[in-house]
């Protein structure tokens, strides 16, 4: 056998092997490259109420921002992955001025802004609630004033729950202090008729006592707020009525009588 003949066969064999070789390595190279870059996506800080320190994707944090504008009467908190057991626990301490306070997760978020049918199922939920809210209300009537906020949660299934902050003690501090400033008012109306100058002075005092009077409503004793929890709004509104009629009923008793049967858990 030609000696000259093999060893060519062998050097041929050996360029194409390695050539097979770093062709496979390149493309397990651009698959890591890939997944690098995947991993790597930049992540961006959120404006607004946040728990934690949740981030957003490009197109994740751009579809918040329509979300919140699309459902302006709500008061959106995103809360991040690794917050969200304490957020539940902690959702009765989260005020809002809007009508409906949102506790939603980050990752709920990527996937709503990647997962049509998936957005378009919470976006379902969130404009339900919205005329949930109106009836809500309606159905309270004058109560409604007792409850301090509104809000909703998801949980990892998907299903939505409820709350409201019912403050037993809102709506008779209001009063005491609408009937204290209204006679504080009317003595000092019976002065200003005396001088010019106490015209002046009473408008000055009736702006104090306005300042005065949201300092006490913030200072309300916080032992009188429950938070009560349920899966629907026929539920939450029982719920509601319950704890209203048991802060009415609590007029009525001794403070001996009060202290019997009144650990409910209002929780499900």
């Amino acid at each position: 056998m030609d000696m000259n003949g093999i060893n060519q066969s062998a050097y041929v064999n050996s360029i194409v092997s390695e050539y097979q070789n770093t062709r496979s390595n390149g493309i397990k190279d651009e698959k890591v490259n890939k997944q690098k870059g995947s991993a790597s996506e930049k992540l961006n800080d959120v404006k607004g109420r946040t728990i934690g320190e949740p981030k957003l994707s490009d197109k994740a944090l751009k579809y918040y921002e329509k979300l919140k504008k699309k459902f302006s009467n709500m008061d959106f908190i995103l809360v991040s992955p690794e917050k969200k057991a304490e957020a539940e626990r902690n959702k009765g301490m989260y005020a809002s001025s809007k009508e409906l306070l949102v506790l939603i997760d980050s990752d709920k978020i990527e996937r709503m802004a990647e997962d049509e049918e998936y957005r378009k199922k919470y976006e379902g939920i969130l404009s339900n609630a919205t005329s949930q809210m109106q009836i809500m209300k309606q159905k309270l009537g004058t109560n409604a004033n007792k409850v301090s906020s509104f809000g909703m949660s998801f949980d990892d299934h998907g299903n939505a729950s409820f709350f409201a902050v019912v403050d037993k003690s809102l709506a008779k501090q209001r009063e005491r202090i609408a009937a204290k400033r209204e006679e504080n008012l009317k003595a000092k109306k019976q002065e200003a008729k005396k001088a010019e100058k106490r015209k002046a002075e009473e408008r000055a005092e009736a702006r104090r006592a306005g300042s005065e009077e949201d300092e006490e409503v913030k200072m309300i004793d916080k032992t009188d707020k429950v938070t009560v929890t349920a899966k629907s709004w026929d539920e939450l509104f029982r719920k509601i009525d319950d704890v209203i009629m048991t802060g009415m009923a609590d007029g009525l008793m001794t403070a001996s009588e009060r202290n019997i049967g009144q650990n409910f858990d209002f929780a499900l």
